[in-house]
């Protein structure tokens, strides 16, 4: 019996983000720092740091 439904259970409309692992150990990322990176804390050299900008914003107009 051939069937074109899917399975229980097996018809999700998530997207699964790709697994990324670390260059240097191998071990799977999660935050969203070492996925850029593609090194892990541990693996990671302090001067490999993203910079990050506070931006100030001005409110919405409306609000």
């Amino acid at each position: 019996m051939t069937s074109t439904e899917p399975l229980p259970g097996t018809d999700t409309t998530q997207v699964l983000r790709p697994r990324v692992t670390c260059r240097r150990c191998h071990r799977p990322l999660h935050d969203p720092e070492s996925r850029m990176l593609r090194l892990g804390p541990e693996c990671r050299d302090p001067a490999e740091r993203v910079a990050r900008f506070e931006v100030d914003q001005e409110t919405l107009p409306g609000v």
